[in-house]
């Protein structure tokens, strides 16, 4: 057993020794391994032009400072002045949706001020030849537009065109060496996705928050006619209005539109136009300087289960038309108020909401058939479709 016991104790001094040698003439020898690291994603241009980024793996693959300092350059502030004689001569100088989104502005004036009233919000360049997309609220009744960038540089913006009806407006600099953010895929967004939220909140300079994507689909606010919003977490304050949400990659996947808020502050749930609602609008007011948009001419509402059950209607999803406007689409292909919409072109309709996209999706001058339920019957209506009226800013 003595034995046993010196040959152990012989070994282990024997062992100790070896790594004091090494330690001291060769420390490179015991160094920790490298750790295993996630593969990079390589950022690919497919045919359509849109910039993905191209990945087996489903985790980021890059810390969240890559992606903000790819966009953040492409975040722009944008100031919005407009003259004023008094407060009257502004509807919504007491609305506090306004105050919330459209930003800091300039002090009370009275009859005798002349000073012109300062919006502050952002916008976001996302194209070489000088293209911003930014909210319609941002510049609404401006009388001048500037815009600064994150390099310094300030230039005066042109308004292209504004779409109230999903809040978004184009804005046009003529500068040289712009950045450009990449734009991303909404389809490709899910609840639970990281994001990062780029603005110029309260005038403080330009700021970046993070959080997640908590929602999708969000509708039925009254923020604006066509609502299909992405609901985050992410910090959004005044200010923020007309700024990027991006996702890991740092690419746009929607424009800052709305808070929820009692304060006026950021309380965890805020608002985004999904960018490929943005890329529509921005391309119509681009080439025709208005969107083109499809009109049916019907009042509708969302179904009520107890009206359905009431009247025995055999669907649980669809929309209730409450009126149908005398010689329009819908008059003249034969829908009727109390008619139940369930389909439109082949796709199921389950809420206003859905009904007023699809149905704004479609081609003017071209025929669709809806589906209706007009009480126990099942009808198709081959209904003409008509441009939608152009909204008119109040």
């Amino acid at each position: 057993m003595r034995r046993i016991w010196l040959i152990f104790a012989q070994s282990v001094t024997v062992a100790v020794a070896v790594v004091f040698v090494l330690g001291t003439f060769k420390p490179g020898w015991l160094q920790q391994a490298p750790r295993m690291a996630w593969p990079q994603a390589v950022p690919t241009t497919p045919a359509s032009g849109v910039p993905v980024q191209v990945s087996d793996d489903p985790l980021p693959t890059q810390p969240l400072s890559v992606a903000a300092r790819k966009a953040s350059p492409a975040v722009v502030s944008v100031t919005a002045s407009k003259t004023s004689k008094t407060n009257s001569a502004n509807p919504h100088a007491e609305d506090p949706w306004f105050r919330y989104f459209f930003g800091q502005r300039g002090g009370q004036q009275d009859a005798e001020d002349p000073q012109p009233q300062i919006g502050l919000g952002s916008g976001v360049i996302v194209s070489s030849e000088g293209y911003l997309l930014t909210n319609n609220h941002v510049v609404d009744g401006a009388d001048e537009i500037q815009v600064q960038l994150s390099d310094g540089r300030t230039a005066k913006a042109r308004l292209v065109g504004t779409d109230p009806e999903s809040d978004i407006a184009v804005l046009k600099v003529d500068l040289d060496r712009l950045p450009v953010v990449s734009l991303g895929r909404i389809d490709q967004v899910v609840v639970g996705d990281a994001v990062l939220a780029i603005g110029n909140p309260f005038n403080v300079g330009q700021t970046v928050t993070s959080g997640i994507v908590s929602a999708l689909g969000r509708s039925g606010l009254g923020l604006s006619t066509f609502e299909n919003f992405i609901q985050t977490d992410a910090a959004i304050n005044p200010g923020n209005s007309g700024g990027a949400l991006i996702d890991v990659n740092g690419n746009l996947i929607g424009i800052n539109t709305a808070i929820y808020s009692r304060s006026g502050g950021s309380m965890g749930i805020g608002f985004a136009i999904p960018i490929d609602l943005a890329q529509q609008v921005m391309n119509g007011l681009v080439r025709e300087g208005q969107v083109t948009r499809g009109w049916i001419g019907v009042q509708p509402r969302d179904l009520d289960p107890e009206f359905a059950q009431n009247f025995k209607i055999p669907v649980a999803e669809g929309v209730l038309i409450t009126g149908v406007l005398q010689d329009g689409p819908a008059s003249k292909a034969g829908m009727k108020p109390g008619d139940v919409v369930v389909r439109i072109a082949g796709q199921p309709i389950r809420n206003t909401a859905q009904l007023l996209n699809v149905v704004a999706a479609l081609k003017p001058q071209t025929d669709a058939v809806v589906g209706v339920l007009r009480g126990q019957q099942a009808v198709d209506l081959k209904v003409h479709i008509a441009q939608r009226p152009r909204q008119q800013t109040q």
